[in-house]
């Protein structure tokens, strides 16, 4: 059900003349055509995983490319530029720009964002990294003897807080090799080393589980034959580690001794960036989807072992397009949005109401976006548009109209085309859930657009 709109032209917002009405935008969007150079549809899986890429999994991830081409286009000179990713999930943005020795700054409402992120923008001398990864191993070498686990030196690390989620998803075998990896992660003194050893602990988890792998939601694998963690552990790390060196060669000298100069990550709301007013050249980001993935859920298994202390009921609230927000009393500005809203609420009230206060929370993150770039600086959302209970979702109109209600100018739009082998899942077309491939009618976002904003 596409947007009946029937609505006059807005006013100027503070007078300027380049502001688009809704109706100037779902034109502007119907005549923007595929650009064919933005697909990627060449670039190998090997290629997407180089450097630090390779270091975790993550939904819908960014592939280093998009952000690079980016960078390419809108960063002219030699800077010092500062580039930013107020949604960093895997901080695929912050490290590309890091390896061209650019500033950066980023946050994330997850634990696993903020864990990943930190690891792989972290160059870490290869020599070093070889011999405390060689030592951690060498240490733990007991646990590759059959029906070995017991050690004096590294009692088991079970979280007991959360010890009724890890029994349901770990075998007790699982959980006492687990417990025994991160209890010798968390005596590694070198910190850098340490985030390292956590971020590929991290990675391992739903190996070692018995999550389903293929599944975008909690799911049990009854049939999934589970192997040993020190195993899974030890093929992943080697990876990181050539991943590691090859970062470290391309990262400019001056980064890797003061990388913290250059570096700031943190786990907070991305309406609240850690940087100045008008101190940032480019934003570079994915928004969540709305209702699409659970953030909260999916990392779940990192949550409950390296945070247990967090409320997973609570935390999930924190997250940007989850469905367990509404959005209360706050106007949505934007009247392509108010249309999707009202369309949705004939067939779903709690889903309109999950829709508009995603949109809303767009709108105060654009907020944002406008105190912290400079003056001709820009930003670059990469959002699709998808389908729930029938009715079409316009993130991209929405996000494009919000912008100017921020200040910001509709400087491009690019619609580019996601090679199949990375689609993200299918959705049912009736539910707007995700579904396996073979039950699902449409594919979630097939094309998505990049909205480029620039502040005057």
């Amino acid at each position: 059900m596409a947007p009946t709109l029937t609505i006059p032209k807005q006013k100027k917002v503070n007078g300027k003349s380049k502001f688009l009405d809704s109706g100037e935008i779902l034109d502007l969007f119907k005549k923007t055509k595929i650009s064919s150079g933005w697909s990627f549809e060449g670039v190998t899986r090997s290629q997407t995983s180089k450097l630090s890429h390779c270091y975790h999994r993550y939904p819908a991830k960014f592939i280093p490319q998009l952000v690079e081409k980016l960078m390419d286009e809108y960063l002219i000179g030699h800077g010092p530029f500062h580039v930013n990713d107020l949604f960093m999930g895997s901080g695929t943005t912050l490290a590309c720009a890091i390896g061209r020795g650019y500033y950066v700054s980023g946050t994330d409402i997850n634990y696993s964002a903020e864990l990943i992120t930190r690891a792989k923008c972290t160059p870490i001398e290869p020599i070093l990294l070889k011999n405390r990864v060689a030592k951690f191993l060498e240490d733990l070498s007991f646990l590759n003897e059959a029906g070995l686990l017991s050690s004096k030196k590294y009692k088991p690390q079970i979280p007991k807080s959360k010890l009724e989620r890890i029994q349901y998803w770990f075998t007790p075998e699982t959980i006492e090799e687990l417990g025994i990896i991160l209890r010798r992660i968390d005596c590694e003194k070198d910190n850098r080393a340490k985030v390292f050893l956590r971020c590929c602990f991290s990675h391992v988890l739903k190996t070692c589980s018995r999550w389903l792998m293929s599944s975008t939601k909690p799911t049990i694998d009854k049939n999934k034959n589970i192997g040993k963690p020190i195993n899974a552990f030890k093929k992943h790390i080697n990876k990181m580690v050539k991943g590691n060196e090859a970062f470290w060669e391309i990262v400019p000298e001056k980064v890797r001794k003061d990388v913290n100069k250059y570096f700031i990550a943190k786990r907070q709301d991305a309406r609240r960036q850690p940087t100045d007013d008008s101190t940032v050249d480019i934003q570079i980001t994915s928004s969540p989807y709305v209702t699409s993935y659970e953030y909260a859920d999916l990392h779940q298994l990192t949550t409950i072992w390296l945070e247990p202390e967090v409320d997973l009921k609570g935390y999930k609230k924190e997250f940007i397009g989850t469905s367990a927000k509404s959005n209360g009393i706050r106007a949505l500005k934007s009247y392509i949005g108010r249309d999707i809203r009202d369309n949705l609420y004939k067939v779903n009230k709690k889903m309109a109401d999950e829709v508009e206060a995603f949109f809303v929370d767009m709108q105060e993150c654009f907020d944002e976006t406008h105190r912290i770039l400079k003056h001709g600086g820009r930003c670059c959302y990469v959002i699709g548009n998808t389908k729930l209970k029938g009715v079409d979702i316009l993130n991209a109109e929405v996000f494009a109209e919000s912008m100017q209600y921020s200040g910001l100018e509709v400087d491009r739009i690019i619609k580019r085309e996601i090679p199949s082998k990375i689609l993200p899942s299918k959705r049912d077309a009736k539910t707007g859930r995700f579904a396996a491939n073979d039950k699902a009618s449409v594919f979630a976002y097939p094309t998505e657009y990049i909205i480029i904003g620039r502040k005057p």
